[in-house]
């Protein structure tokens, strides 16, 4: 059965396919029967550019402890970032670490 947990966001970046890079115009977050993975339901990454061929995608499929330890280490790095960018524009921030799940 069917999860139908899906989210659609607009992303801005590149991907890569074989030896050819792409840009992307949307990333997809969804939670379902593994399609590839010898595993369960998982957390599905896609990354796609929807005005390319149906190839123009890379995806991943995670499993929910993954994908939390992922997040984590998405926070962090955002957290670490956006410190960096405030630092390197002068704005004295001061660092605001996300917890780990």
């Amino acid at each position: 059965m069917c999860t139908s947990i899906i989210e659609i966001v607009r992303a801005q970046g590149m991907a890569k396919r074989g030896d050819e890079w792409f840009t992307l115009s949307q990333a997809v977050v969804a939670y379902d029967h593994a399609r590839h993975a010898p595993l369960g339901d998982v957390i599905t990454l896609d990354f796609i550019n929807i005005g390319l061929d149906p190839g123009a995608r890379a995806g991943i499929e995670l499993t929910l402890a993954t994908a939390k330890e992922l997040r984590a280490a998405l926070e962090r790095a955002i957290a670490a970032a956006e410190f960096e960018e405030a630092q390197v524009r002068g704005k004295g921030a001061v660092p605001r670490f996300a917890p780990t799940a």
